[in-house]
């Protein structure tokens, strides 16, 4: 062959293969928006993970169900899996069904919730209702009344009391100042005399709480110190709604007599149980030691049924890994797809991850997290040196759907936070890694407030808003699946002020 055809052919060939590159991007990106239009599996996902598996607390049968049922999807749609191991809670816990009435003349059906690690009853229990005791004379006073007794505690609902340190030094200066005046702070302080209360053979306590009911857990360290033979709690910490609170607290003042019975069906498990991170990967085709990186937190609060905390970050997450299999994506570098755990015990397994994966640290391209309820993905902000690529990642997605425009801003760094809290992009965040998150917004009006349903018994699927999910999970697949095409790791520069 003639040298000089020979070398026009490899022009020709050199100058043909980023073009090639582009169109496998753009056929990839069509082909996801196209599957999405007819095809969505977001809501499907929140579905099985909310009415179907429920609240997914870590060192519950629930969470354990989430693990395997992840796993299986990612697996189903042809990634690799590792389910690793983060670590464990010294006893496991379930939580049933609750049920509370008051027993009089004006009876009513109660409404209330527990907090998570906290005890049940013993089958259907019904007793009479007291008022604390503040003073050492008041406790003198009704302590052969607390036997089968509800005792109404001071206080207001914030999601669970910490009972571990009632026998404190903080909590003997309270009972002393009490001996000699009433304090605001000995007002505002519940069940000074707990454990003695328990020792007498009290049913359970009742705080008054907000609507709708928040309900967390035992606090770290009185959980830490559980195990299934010893140091269980006995005693139901019961959060009552406010209005009935009242109504029954009257009742109490004015000495009328009347009967509250409940049936709270929380039971602990042996342990220890392991709780797990659930990773899929789809593995890069040129740069396989690269990372982009998305994902949520697997676990969930159990007074509900965690739809929106995190089912709005977990549902998009798998449908964008399924998405990206179903167009035939084959990024350049690898995609890992992160359901983590315990996020709501302090962001365990996104900082495991990171710890974890030092030698990785270098190579991460970007995280990009989903928490915070299901508003739409609608937007992001970007260093200066970000932005150019990022034209070109986000191009398309204001053809998907008009009615839910997206922007591209751009910002200057922020110092990285001391500690990591918040949600599991902060694990990231600590250690100077990139973390750029989608901006969420409402743009159709829906008045949709996450703190309505944060942490509460209202955080179930019918709050999800189908549209918002959906479209979240197309965006996010382009803008991955683009970021993982790139010919470059995105910079760093002007990421974090030092």
């Amino acid at each position: 062959m003639n040298p000089y055809v020979a070398l026009l052919i490899a022009i020709v060939l050199l100058l043909q293969m980023p073009c090639a590159g582009i169109a496998q991007d753009d056929q990839v990106v069509n082909k996801i928006i196209a599957i999405a239009k007819t095809d969505n599996q977001t809501m499907n996902h929140v579905d099985v993970l909310s009415n179907r598996i429920g609240g997914r607390l870590i060192g519950s049968d629930a969470y354990h169900s989430a693990t395997v049922w992840s796993a299986e999807m990612f697996k189903r749609w042809g990634l690799e899996v590792e389910i690793q191991e983060v670590g464990e809670v010294p006893v496991g816990f379930n939580r049933g069904p609750w049920f509370g009435k008051m027993m009089d003349d004006d009876g009513m059906v109660l409404h209330f919730a527990t907090p998570s690690f906290t005890a049940g009853t013993k089958g259907r229990q019904r007793g009479h209702v007291i008022a604390e005791p503040k003073t050492k004379a008041e406790f003198e006073n009704v302590k052969g009344k607390l036997k089968g007794a509800w005792v109404l505690i001071s206080g207001s609902n914030t999601g669970a009391i910490d009972f571990s340190t009632v026998g404190n030094e903080k909590r003997k200066a309270i009972i002393e100042e009490n001996e000699k005046k009433r304090t605001k702070e000995a007002e505002d302080t519940p069940a000074l005399f707990y454990k003695e209360m328990v020792e007498a053979g009290i049913l359970g306590v009742i705080q008054s709480s907000p609507v709708p009911i928040k309900a967390l857990s035992a606090r770290k360290e009185a959980r830490a110190e559980m195990d299934f033979y010893e140091n269980l709690p006995t005693c139901p910490d019961i959060k009552l709604n406010e209005n009935q609170y009242k109504i029954i607290a009257q009742k109490v003042k004015e000495r009328r007599y009347f009967q509250l019975e409940f049936e709270i069906r929380n039971h602990f498990k042996p342990g220890p149980v392991k709780y797990h991170n659930v990773i899929g990967m789809i593995r890069g085709s040129e740069f396989p030691d690269e990372y982009v990186i998305v994902g949520g937190h697997l676990d969930a609060y159990d007074v509900a049924t965690g739809a929106n905390d995190c089912g709005s970050g977990v549902a998009p997450t798998l449908e964008v890994a399924r998405l990206i299999m179903a167009a035939g994506g084959k990024p350049k570098r690898t995609i890992l797809f992160c359901l983590w755990a315990g996020e709501e015990f302090g962001l365990l397994g996104s900082k495991y991850w990171v710890e974890q994966n030092k030698d990785k640290w270098s190579k991460i391209s970007n995280y990009f997290n989903r928490d915070g309820g299901p508003i739409v993905a609608n937007s992001l902000t970007v260093p200066p040196a970000m932005y150019d690529d990022f034209v070109k990642i986000t191009a398309q997605l204001n053809d998907i759907n008009p009615e839910l425009p997206f922007v591209l801003n751009k910002r200057t760094g922020n110092p990285p936070p001391a500690t990591a809290s918040g949600s599991d992009h902060a694990s990231f965040i600590v250690k100077k890694l990139p973390a750029i998150t989608f901006g969420k917004g409402d743009p159709k009006g829906y008045d949709y407030r996450f703190s309505d349903i944060w942490h509460t018994e209202r955080d179930t699927y019918d709050m999800s808003i189908a549209e918002y999910m959906d479209h979240t999970s197309v965006v996010t697949a382009i803008v991955v699946y683009r970021t993982a095409m790139l010919d470059h790791l995105l910079s760093r520069k002007d990421l974090y002020k030092n």
